[in-house]
């Protein structure tokens, strides 16, 4: 099982859909970093995601997969499975 770890929002529907397909694609077990209201946190996830500020920023086994069209890019593109198994 691959380590998910996914930084969101608590009003973001980007980040509801990112998680549905995780979720679909039989990846239940994803960590939900929520940054709505933590500074430090948001800070954290920007540095990670190389200066990334929108939500949600995604990271499979430590590699950092994007936002959510990033995400349904990959999917798209066949490479997402790739990356989750």
């Amino acid at each position: 099982m691959p380590d998910i770890i996914i930084y969101t929002k608590d009003y973001c529907p980007y980040c509801k859909k990112a998680k549905g397909l995780l979720t679909r694609k039989g990846h239940a077990s994803i960590t939900e970093i929520d940054i709505t209201h933590d500074e430090k946190l948001q800070q954290e996830m920007i540095e990670k995601s190389g200066g990334r500020k929108s939500v949600p920023q995604i990271f499979i086994n430590g590699t950092h997969a994007g936002g959510c069209d990033d995400l349904y890019a990959l999917d798209s593109a066949g490479k997402l499975d790739a990356l989750l198994n």
